[in-house]
């Protein structure tokens, strides 16, 4: 009996034992588990929060491409509208165009007979005038423009560029040069040196310069900033365009603008254009020579004439063995 009741006591222990052991392994997992429980859920924070980012990221990207993308869009939209205004105002323009073409051909129409009637009538004008003028003479002063002759084909500017003129008269000097190409609406051929014979279009030396409009221009823009050594005397640039470009079958005029005759002898000066402009078989010489005198030392040293003096009587003489007129201005102000 005894060793019955202590089979079953041990057995009893046993499965308390047992029992006792579960229970303590699942307090100990129940225990890992809740000590590890705060780390995962902090982890799975902390990814929550990277994604945020990277989401607010791409969301900003996305809102900045919508903007370039809209402004683009208002850009394209405004080249649009610009060009459909282009496309109405050459719609416009090209129908004012056909309009004026369809009127010009009515137009040419009628001019062409008109020019067949005016045609007819400058004939017998023409007619009419050789029969009346066969055996008229010009007057000589019909081919005058305030005293100077103006019958030249071809004219030479001879420009003093010593320093008081272009310190003090260039800009008369650039206005007398337009009013004497006015005078010459046009010619056959034009040349431009300073007292000294020297070219100011250096590629045309020795050669005549083709009259026109642009090359007039050229000629008084040229002044403005043309830089020449210069010894206030007419003498070397009034022989070389005699020398260079006489010719008996051209009609040819020199135009001397200075203010001084700084040295030398006007005797000498006239003697030797005189050997050099000789008379013609009609008693004319072979250039006309034209000069003005330009008032820089009496205005600039009140009054001193002494300088200027020589200047005028020089080209006084020369302008009237040569055919020419001399003209002394007043002022240096236009």
């Amino acid at each position: 009996m005894r060793k019955r009741r202590r089979d079953n006591e041990t057995g009893s222990l046993s499965f308390l034992d047992v029992s006792c052991c579960g229970f303590g392994a699942i307090i100990l997992l129940l225990v890992i588990t809740k000590i590890f429980e705060p780390i995962r859920l902090e982890e799975t924070h902390v990814d929550l929060e990277n994604l945020v980012v990277k989401y607010q990221q791409e969301l900003e990207d996305i809102i900045g491409q919508t903007n370039i993308i809209t402004r683009e869009r208002l850009a394209t939209i405004e080249n649009v509208d610009q060009n459909e205004t282009q496309i109405a105002q050459l719609q416009s323009e090209l129908m004012r165009i056909r309009a004026e073409f369809f009127a010009t051909q009515d137009d040419a129409e009628m001019s062409n007979e008109l020019e067949g009637r005016l045609a007819q009538a400058k004939q017998r004008l023409t007619e009419e005038m050789q029969s009346l003028l066969a055996n008229y003479r010009p007057d000589p002063d019909e081919y005058m423009v305030g005293g100077i002759p103006v019958d030249s084909e071809y004219i030479i500017f001879i420009i003093d560029t010593s320093g008081s003129m272009q310190r003090y008269a260039w800009d008369r000097v650039q206005q007398q040069i337009s009013e004497t190409l006015q005078v010459y609406p046009q010619v056959k051929g034009i040349q431009v040196l300073n007292d000294m014979g020297e070219y100011m279009f250096r590629s045309y030396r020795n050669q005549w310069i083709p009259d026109g409009t642009e090359i007039r221009r050229r000629i008084v823009d040229g002044l403005r900033n043309w830089q020449a050594f210069s010894n206030s005397s007419p003498r070397e640039g009034i022989l070389e365009a005699i020398e260079t470009f006489y010719d008996p079958n051209k009609k040819i005029s020199l135009y001397v603008y200075s203010d001084d005759f700084a040295a030398g002898s006007i005797n000498a000066v006239v003697r030797e254009v005189d050997r050099r402009n000789q008379l013609g078989e009609d008693g004319a010489r072979r250039v006309r020579i034209h000069a003005v005198a330009f008032p820089v030392y009496y205005e600039v040293t009140n009054g001193e004439l002494l300088s200027s003096a020589r200047f005028a009587i020089l080209m006084r003489v020369l302008c009237q063995r040569n055919g020419g007129t001399f003209v002394a201005l007043s002022s240096l102000r236009g």
